[in-house]
């Protein structure tokens, strides 16, 4: 067999290259996924029950960039969502990330105004500040307060959870990912462009890879393919360690568990995604009807367990954000740069990077069109 392209892994990055060089360069594409289906982690289809469940948890799509939007926007049609989380704090459901309306919920309503004046007089008005820095800054006794308090009660404990870490030890990019928001606004996210695709996410990666010059291959280890098939490129998005055979070590990761639960009930909960900082061991709830806007009896919710990760037990969800890490990753680049006219890497794994959905789509546009149209 011979073909021009060999990419490993059928997630965003891998099927938006393949699409992009199959319709734009006429180039021969084959994906080699190791498991059963394509999609990656948005993988998505429908349980037993008929309810459209993400397999390894939520995932809305959200973004500011406009040619994102309107480039996937070919091969899907949107539902427009936008996502709302409460954590439970002190046995209250409040908004995430806290906000004025959080604020209101935990204290009494003369204190909240105080808080709320001193946040806007140092921190302006919708703004959105990483709690650590108000943790370092807070220049009032009242604000410093609020910092511990938010610290304590809705990021140390999950993060230990999520991370097995501290906040403080992790990169800043992270703790910046749900900052405190100074505004009445409940979305979790502020992005120009939020939604789902409409037939799901699985439907969206079928039709990304339908080009004729596009073949999948699935429940295979690319390694089964090495010195069998001719091929010219090969775009890799697993992870660059394991690619490398781990020999500056293993970059570390953290894995998910899944349990996945069906109620007859209507509805579970007010809103899609619960969370629980400092209560039991999974971080989340996420009910899936909020998502799709399927109208039925029954409901399916997951809850989130993070784990640590074990190679050939689970699977590498998060890089870990940390300055070792990040020396570790420098070294496996810098090998990889040196092969760059081989092999090219993509991808949260590939590139070691904590990618939203968007980034990796952005990633690989840009990949296509700065590196692999140049050649």
């Amino acid at each position: 067999m011979k073909i021009d392209w060999l990419i490993v892994g059928a997630g965003f990055s891998g099927c938006v290259l393949a699409e992009r060089i199959a319709s734009q360069l006429g180039q021969t594409v084959l994906i080699v996924e190791q498991r059963s289906h394509i999609g990656g982690n948005a993988y998505d289809d429908y349980d037993e029950h008929g309810i459209l469940i993400h397999h390894y948890g939520p995932h809305i799509f959200h973004t500011n960039a406009h040619y994102i939007w309107d480039y996937l926007s070919q091969f899907t049609q949107w539902r427009i969502y936008h996502h709302q989380v409460l954590a439970l704090v002190e046995g209250k459901p409040i908004p995430i990330p806290f906000n004025f309306n959080s604020l209101y919920q935990l204290f009494p309503t003369r204190y909240a105004d105080k808080l709320t004046h001193q946040l806007i007089q140092h921190y302006g008005l919708n703004t959105k500040i990483p709690i650590l820095k108000i943790l370092e800054t807070a220049p009032t006794p009242d604000l410093k307060f609020l910092a511990d308090y938010i610290y304590q009660n809705l990021f140390h404990h999950y993060t230990l959870k999520q991370w097995g870490i501290k906040p403080e030890a992790l990169s800043p990019g992270v703790t910046a990912r749900v900052p405190i928001h100074l505004s009445r606004d409940n979305r979790y996210f502020q992005d120009q462009y939020q939604g789902l695709p409409k037939l799901g996410y699985t439907k969206l990666f079928n039709n990304l890879i339908k080009h004729p010059a596009i073949k999948l291959l699935l429940n295979t280890p690319y390694q089964e393919l090495i010195g069998q098939i001719d091929y010219r490129h090969l775009i890799f998005t697993g992870p660059i360690d394991e690619y490398f055979s781990y020999q500056f070590g293993e970059l570390p990761y953290r894995s998910l568990h899944f349990n996945f639960i069906h109620t007859p009930d209507h509805q579970h909960q007010p809103v899609a995604t619960l969370n629980y900082p400092n209560d039991y061991q999974f971080t989340r709830i996420t009910e899936f009807k909020h998502l799709t806007g399927q109208q039925m009896q029954g409901s399916t919710y997951v809850e989130e367990y993070p784990q640590t990760y074990q190679p050939g037990h689970n699977l590498p969800y998060y890089p870990i954000p940390q300055e070792e890490t990040r020396e570790l990753y420098r070294k496996y680049a810098n090998l990889a740069e040196s092969l760059k006219h081989q092999i090219l890497f993509a991808g949260r794994l590939g590139d070691y990077q904590y990618y939203n959905m968007d980034q990796a789509v952005a990633r690989a546009l840009t990949l296509f069109k700065t590196v692999i149209c140049q050649n």
